[in-house]
């Protein structure tokens, strides 16, 4: 028990080091939730997200994923994340090109006339060490809980 602790500790102490200068974070989709279910909808959106988080809260990157017609699209982004004081808190939001609503489904985002459109995107997360969680609105259509590592 005394070991867990301290591993603990040290993990902790890393994530503050790692804060002053920025960290990387990958992360993955756990759960998706669409409001208006459809059974054509997709749930499992396989989504692998590598994300720079500077220090001064800036943050760029990019993600894949299957959308909610399992088709596979492309978000490249940059924002902004505001972390909540002496909280293990965040908030967190993006904004960017998405790419991949195809054919019938081309219509199903705004602004996707030539296949690429604008997204924001915004998320409320929480740090336990180097591991976080997200909470993601996707539009008004669904809400992932996203997990992933700092390093």
């Amino acid at each position: 028990m005394l070991l867990l602790l301290q591993a603990t500790a040290a993990l902790a102490t890393d994530a503050t080091t790692q804060d002053d200068k920025g960290f990387w974070y990958a992360q993955t989709s756990l759960y998706t939730r669409h409001f208006s279910p459809d059974p054509k909808h997709n749930n499992h959106q396989d989504l692998i997200n590598l994300e720079r988080n500077e220090a001064s809260g800036l943050v760029y990157g990019g993600a894949t994923f299957r959308n909610s017609f399992s088709q596979r699209s492309y978000y490249v982004y940059a924002g902004k994340r505001y972390d909540i004081a002496d909280s293990p808190l965040y908030v967190k939001v993006t904004a960017g090109a998405l790419q991949g609503y195809r054919g019938k489904y081309r219509d199903k985002i705004p602004l996707n006339r030539f296949g690429v459109a604008p997204a924001i995107i915004p998320a409320v997360g929480v740090n336990f060490g180097p591991v976080s969680s997200e909470l993601v609105l996707l539009g008004l259509n669904a809400a992932m809980l996203t997990a992933g590592v700092r390093f």
